[in-house]
């Protein structure tokens, strides 16, 4: 992790905390590597922290982790922020009319992962947490689950995904 690791010591003294669990989420866990980098990667760009995406991304092909992961988390991370305020805001206006009325919106990268759906799915939902989206968080984690994976497993998946997005605000905060 020597790309992250430089990037911790630049995080402010405020956010001793993060530096120590931004070590301690991506440590073997319930999650496979693939399944740890991913999320955190997802993360990273839905924090929208470029000099951190990029420390995650090159640390995780360090650790033997291929390319269709890293493009399944870029594409998470992309359609997850349309996905986020679209169903957002149906849940959060409420009516039921605008739950009747079709998305219309191309989101078939959903169904051509590059690794597996439940790995996908799971990238999806730590997006969610992050963009607080209650209805997708719901909807992927029940994929999730149906796909063979664990409530421990999205457990970690959302662990990533905080310390991913503080990290990001405490590099962002450091001026």
């Amino acid at each position: 992790m020597e790309n992250l690791n430089q990037l911790r010591e630049q995080l402010p003294e405020v956010a001793k905390d993060i530096k120590i669990n931004l070590t301690n989420v991506l440590a073997p866990g319930q999650l496979n590597a693939d399944q740890t980098w991913g999320v955190a990667i997802a993360c990273g760009y839905a924090a929208r922290h470029e000099a951190l995406t990029k420390a995650l991304i090159a640390d995780a092909k360090a650790a033997g982790v291929g390319d269709a992961v890293v493009d399944d988390a870029r594409a998470a991370a992309v359609l997850m922020a349309m996905n986020n305020v679209y169903y957002r805001f149906r849940h959060i206006i409420g009516k039921e009319e605008y739950g009747q009325k079709p998305a219309r919106l191309r989101m078939m990268r959903l169904k051509q992962v590059a690794t597996n759906q439940a790995d996908f799915e799971l990238f999806c939902l730590a997006v969610s947490a992050i963009n607080n989206c209650q209805a997708c968080l719901n909807a992927h984690e029940a994929v999730v689950l149906d796909g063979g994976l664990s409530t421990d497993q999205v457990h970690d998946a959302v662990r990533i995904a905080s310390v991913v997005h503080a990290a990001a605000v405490g590099l962002e905060s450091n001026f």
